[in-house]
């Protein structure tokens, strides 16, 4: 239960400061945390997934969630330099 919460926790987090940017107009930082938002939320449907017994749809947001964790260090890359 802990994990759902903390999921949860960080998801609403990264939502709201995503929005927060795109009110102010940095839209860099906002597409930022929207990559951190896609990332935690197939990361946790992939645990979901597993435990649930779908290993094939695990696997499938496993890849999507890695591929957003590398598209949001891209983009903080794009931002920093």
């Amino acid at each position: 239960m802990k994990r759902n919460w903390i999921f949860g926790v960080l998801i609403v987090g990264a939502a709201i400061t995503a929005l927060v940017f795109i009110v102010l107009g940095n839209l860099n930082l906002a597409v930022l945390f929207m990559t951190a938002i896609f990332a935690l939320s197939n990361g946790y449907r992939a645990i979901s997934f597993k435990e649930k017994g779908f290993p094939r749809e695990a696997k499938w947001m496993r890849t999507m969630a890695i591929i957003f964790t590398v598209l949001f260090f891209v983009v903080l890359g794009l931002i920093l330099f």
